[in-house]
This record gives structure tokens, sequence and C-alpha cells, in this order.
């Protein structure tokens, strides 16, 4: 105990605080060979570059003035000198006026750029500049998309789908869900429906920013008037945030419709649901929603018993966790620091810190490298008991591992040892926290300062000698 296995040194670890590589050990960013980026050495690098070269000039409005632009623009055009107007570099001019201007003066400067410049021919992507500008704009309204829309297709190019995408996306972005919904309804009834992506941006939006009504009702209404119905990711959206909300009623609903629409919940929406129990401490609900996975033949992966043992580890039900460590293990899923962790704290938390102990050399005899958090629940279990010494081995390993102390382990490992009369050691302790940056100087100092000062009341009451 207190030594890291040889695992814990490679460069395979999952923290990268815990030993610095030597500089031989990997390569420097300059020496770093050209193809780890993934891309193929190019033998003659020099005589592609030319093909580059060009930098065009960075245009930049200032001013939302529409004859000020014009005149930049016709400067540009007239010059001896001038940069390739290609379609790129028109309708970059075209972004940063409508950054400034309004959406009627983008339209005719696009149509002046048209007429003094023939050879430039916008495409969807600049007038899809225009829609992205009315829809940021402060004052926003339907008319002023329909006004783009109707340009667009006055120009040869009908809105599709990916303009009711571009359009909601803007909204949503800009936290105009309801404006979102009315344009997707809108554009829904002249045929232009949303793609699954589209549809399920918006739901992402609505279950972060609005009330579950409102979603219910948008989803309702576009699957009675247009037919457009949910997806297994408009479920699986909804029902990891009803989830986060500790809402599992609606989940286990939402999970009841899924099935009833014909869909087949995978593992992930099992997970969901599962963390949401664990957050409600419902462990026996935890081990029903895994039976049911079986029951449905939606295979167990590694999220699925890493959850299962987090929530009975958490409930104080160790040896139904433990038992899964042995079944996961003969289905092909190997512990892993967040399994090890979490029957760790569970164990801590059930008062047996010292068969967490045996756990880590368990842990670390099958190849599983511990990670800040595995030393940091250790840490703060052995505190908490007021098992300093055993807390003081591992301390030291922690130290020479590099790794962090965190602020509970570091409050309550302070505190164990203060308790003790260890005041050199909780110095020492203090130095580390310093010396790592595990938080900051003035939390680890009121940490400290306010435990010397109930040491030194507890003296002066007698009660510590």
């Amino acid at each position: 105990m207190g030594k890291f296995p040889p695992s814990m040194r490679s460069a395979r670890l999952p923290i990268g605080t815990i030993l610095k590589k030597s500089p031989s050990q990997s390569p420097s960013p300059a020496q770093k060979p050209y193809y780890l980026a993934g891309k193929v050495p190019n033998k003659k690098p020099k005589q592609s570059l030319p093909q580059i070269a060009p930098l065009l000039p960075t245009i930049t409005f200032d001013s939302p003035s529409l004859s000020d632009a014009k005149t930049v623009f016709n400067k540009l055009i007239s010059s001896p000198k001038k940069p390739p107007l290609d379609l790129r570099f028109c309708n970059a001019i075209l972004q940063s006026f409508s950054t400034v201007g309004t959406l009627q003066d983008s339209i005719c400067f696009l149509n002046h750029m048209v007429k003094t410049h023939p050879t430039f021919s916008p495409d969807s992507s600049t007038f899809n500049i225009l829609l992205v500008q009315c829809c940021k704009a402060a004052d926003y309204s339907i008319s002023s998309v329909h006004q783009v829309l109707n340009y667009m297709s006055n120009q040869g190019y009908p809105p599709n789908k990916v303009t009711t995408d571009v359009a909601v996306r803007t909204l949503c972005s800009a936290g105009r869900e309801e404006d979102a919904i009315e344009v997707i309804k809108d554009l829904s009834g002249k045929n232009l429906l949303p793609d699954s992506h589209t549809y399920n941006c918006l739901v992402r939006h609505l279950v972060k920013n609005r009330d579950l009504s409102t979603v219910n009702s948008f989803i309702q209404e576009m699957k009675k008037d247009f037919e457009v119905k949910p997806d297994l990711v408009t479920y699986t959206i909804m029902i990891d945030n009803v989830c986060n909300r500790k809402n599992l009623r609606e989940a286990t609903r939402l999970l009841k419709l899924l099935s009833a629409e014909g869909y087949k919940p995978d593992s992930y929406v099992y997970n969901t649901i599962m963390k949401g129990y664990c957050m409600l401490h419902q462990s026996g609900e935890v081990l029903d929603v895994y039976k049911k996975m079986k029951e449905e033949g939606v295979e167990p992966d590694l999220v699925t018993y890493n959850t299962l043992i987090y929530g009975l580890s958490k409930s104080g039900r160790i040896k139904e966790a433990k038992k899964f460590l042995g079944i996961m293990t003969e289905m092909g899923h190997f512990p892993d620091a967040v399994t090890y962790t979490s029957l760790m704290n569970g164990m801590c938390r059930a008062r047996d810190e010292l068969g967490a102990l045996a756990l880590l050399e368990e842990m670390e005899a099958k190849g599983c490298s511990p990670n800040s958090c595995t030393y940091n629940t250790l840490l703060y279990g052995l505190s908490k008991s007021r098992l300093v010494d055993k807390g003081i081995e591992l301390y030291k390993s922690m130290q020479e591992g590099g790794i962090k102390l965190e602020t509970g382990s570091y409050g309550a490992f302070i505190r164990a040892l203060c308790k003790d009369g260890r005041v050199a050691e909780a110095y020492e302790i203090f130095d580390y926290a310093l010396e790592s940056k595990s938080m900051t100087d003035v939390c680890a100092y009121t940490t400290l300062e306010s435990n010397l000062k109930w040491l030194k009341k507890a003296r002066e009451q007698g009660l510590i000698v």
C-alpha cells in the first residue's frame, strides 16, 4: 500500500497530473511529425504553398451607411490590384455589412454587388446571410423572414430544408425558441417540413429553456398538423432532461410512449433513467431498470454497470454492488476507475475504509490505474473515520504521484490531523496543497486556520491534551 503500480507511471494514465513525462517520451509541438495530425506528408510542401498564397483583404464596415458600403465595393472592383472577387469573398463582404446595416439595406447592397460585378453569382449561402441577419435582428418579425424567403425565390433559390434549419438554429441560439416554433410551423405549412436534425435541435433548446408543457404542445401540434413525429433521438433528449430534473414519473411515461410509437429503447435511454433513480437514491428502481433491459433484449454496457454499481453503493447495498463486479467481467466489460471509485465510496460510507483500501490493492493488481478521484475518495473516508496513519500513507502516495488534493478531502484530512494534535503534519499538507495548486491559497489557508482555532479552543477547555 502506498506505492504506485507500474501502470500508473505509463502514458495510458487517465489523468495528466500524476507524473510528468520526460522530454524524450513525447515530441514537443515543434517536433511533432506532420502525419500525427492526421495528414499524409507532402513530399514537396513548398510547391503547394503558392496555390493558397494570395491573402485577401479583410473588409470591415463600421458605418451602417449603404452609400458608404457601395463606395467601398466600387473601389474594390475598380482597383487595378483588386483581389479575386469570388463567391466566398463577396459573401464575406455582405456578411460584414449585414452586422451593422439593416436588412433592407443589406438586400440593396447585394443587388448593387450583383449589378456592378456581373461575374458574382450569389447562391443559397449568400441568401442565408440575410436570413441569419433578420433572425438575429433586435426588431425581429416573421414578416422579415418572409421577405428574405420571397427574395430568395425571386432570385431562383426557393427555400429548402437547409433554409428551415438555418432559421431555426439562428433563432434558438438567440434565445427565441417561441419564434423558432412559429417559423418551423409557418414553413411546414408551405411544405418545408424540418428534417430530424432541425426538429431535434429545436426540441433540445425547448427542454433546456422552456417548461415541459411547451415542449409537449409543440410535439403534439407538429404531429397533428403536419404529421411530423418525434423519433428515438427526440424521446432520448426529453428523457435525459426530465431525469436531470428528477422527474422520473415523466421519464417512465415517455419510455412507454416511445415503445408505443414502435421504437426500441437502447442502452443510452435505460442508462439515463438509471442515472435519474440514482439521483433520487432509489437503488431498487435502478435494479428494476436493469432487469427490464435484460428482458427487452438490450445488452447492458459499461455505463450501465457503472451506474448500477454507483446506485447500489450509494444506497449502502455493498454486497450487491460487489456482485456486479463479477457479472460485468463475465459479460466482457472490465471495471474501470469509475467502477472501483463508486464502490470504494460506498464502502467508506458504510465505515469499511479498510475494505476500500483492500479494493484499491485489488484494483491495482488487475492493472486498473486509480485516478485523482479514487485517491481523494479514499482519503476523505479515512479522514472521516480518524484513520490518520492510513491517511498519511495514502497521502504520501498521492504526493509521490503529484496528485492534487480536492477541497473536501483536504478539509477532512486537515481536520482529522488537528483533532489528533498533529499540527506539524497539518502544515505539511497545507504546504503541499499550495505547491500542487490543488486549490486557491485563500481556501487552503482558511481551512487550516479554522481547524487550528478549534484545536486551540479544545485544548483550553481540556478536551484535548
